[in-house]
């Protein structure tokens, strides 16, 4: 969400300041000004961060899916072997409190 003061090409910008006459009650064109001043300060706030934005090479992608796909693997057999230890012990107790025939 973009703040009041948001920092755009180096210069700060400040929110411009509500037109308010001698009612404090804002009219409805004033709502829907503020409204859509704030939806294009919006729209150019996310056109800013998207420039920002840069896509990965084909070599980096290459990369961290080897480095996903062996985490995977790794993780899988950490817990295949936790999971036969602990199979193991549950069943082993089991058996010596009777539980299983």
């Amino acid at each position: 969400m973009a703040s009041k003061a948001t920092l755009v090409n180096g210069e700060e910008r400040q929110a411009p300041a509500r037109r308010q006459g001698a009612n404090s009650k804002p009219n409805m064109f004033d709502k829907v000004a503020g409204v859509w001043h704030d939806f294009t300060r919006f729209l150019s706030d996310v056109r800013a961060e998207m420039r920002k934005v840069v896509a990965p090479s084909r070599k980096e992608v290459e990369v961290t899916t080897w480095v996903v796909l062996v985490s995977v693997f790794l993780f899988g057999l950490f817990f295949f072997i936790v999971d036969t230890i602990f199979s193991f012990g549950i069943d082993h107790l089991l058996q010596r409190l009777g539980g299983t025939q």
